[in-house]
C-alpha cells in the first residue's frame, strides 16, 4: 500500500513536469527587466541630457547687470565653451548700457549638439541616462500593444569635464543633481510590433531627436 502511494506521487510529478513543459502557463511569468532596461537605453541614447531645456540660438546678448542670463553664459566661458566681449548698447532714449556678447567658440562648436529641426539652433549635452536596475513595473501581458508602468534607477557616465566643474553646476544646479548618484526614473513602456519600447517619459527635460529607440526582443 505504502509502495502504491510513493509511485502515485512520483507519477504525479513527473505528469505535472511534463504539463509544465507542453503548456506555458504552467511556467513562471517572464522576466523582461533585460527588455525593459534595452528599451529605456536606446531611448535616452537619442534623448541626452543637455544645458538647456530648449535648443538656443547663438550668439547672444545679455545686459550685465542681468545675472540671472550671465552667470550661466559666463560659467561656460569658464569652461570654453562660450567667447565673451562687452558692448555699449544705446538705449531708445538718451543714454546707454553695458552688454555682454556671447557666441560658441572652438572647443564650443566641437561640443555642440545641433537641433535637426532647427537651424543654427543646438545646446550643450553631457550624458544619456543608464538603467542601473529595474525596480518594479505594473502588471502587463505579451501582446502588441500592451503597456507598463516601470520604475528604475539610472546614473550617467562618462560626462564631460566642462559638467562636472563646480562654476558649471553652480550656475545650472539640475546638472548637479543629475551627476549626483544614482536617481529615480519612471517611464511608460509599450510593446510593439519590434519589442518593448518607451512611449512616456514624465519630466523629461532630455533635448529630443528624430532618432527614438526601438528594441527588439
Amino acid at each position: 500500500m505504502y509502495g502504491h502511494s510513493v509511485c502515485s506521487t512520483l507519477r504525479a510529478v513527473a505528469l505535472c513536469g511534463a504539463v509544465a513543459l507542453l503548456v506555458p502557463g504552467c511556467n513562471k511569468k517572464a522576466d523582461n527587466s533585460m527588455n525593459y532596461k534595452s528599451a529605456i537605453d536606446t531611448y535616452y541614447s537619442a534623448h541626452p541630457a543637455c544645458v538647456w531645456s530648449e535648443p538656443v540660438k547663438f550668439p547672444v546678448q545679455a545686459d550685465t547687470s542681468d545675472t540671472s542670463k550671465t552667470s550661466g553664459y559666463d560659467a561656460l566661458v569658464d569652461q570654453g565653451l562660450l567667447v565673451r566681449t562687452t558692448a555699449e548698447k544705446k538705449k531708445l532714449i538718451l543714454g546707454s548700457k553695458q552688454v555682454n556678447n556671447y557666441d560658441l567658440s572652438d572647443k564650443g562648436r566641437s561640443a555642440w549638439t545641433a537641433d535637426v529641426q532647427q537651424p543654427g539652433f543646438g545646446n550643450f549635452c553631457y550624458g544619456h541616462r543608464k538603467v542601473d536596475s529595474i525596480d518594479r513595473s505594473s502588471p502587463t501581458t505579451s501582446d502588441v500593444g500592451a503597456t507598463t508602468q516601470v520604475n528604475y534607477h539610472y546614473s550617467f557616465a562618462d560626462a564631460p569635464g566642462w559638467a562636472t566643474a563646480a562654476e558649471t553646476q553652480n550656475a545650472y544646479p539640475q546638472i548637479r543633481a543629475d551627476l549626483d548618484g544614482p536617481q529615480m526614473g519612471l517611464v511608460t513602456l509599450t510593446n510593439t510590433s519590434n519589442g518593448w519600447a518607451v512611449s512616456s517619459a514624465p519630466g523629461n527635460r532630455n533635448a529630443a531627436t528624430s532618432a527614438d529607440g526601438r528594441i527588439v526582443e
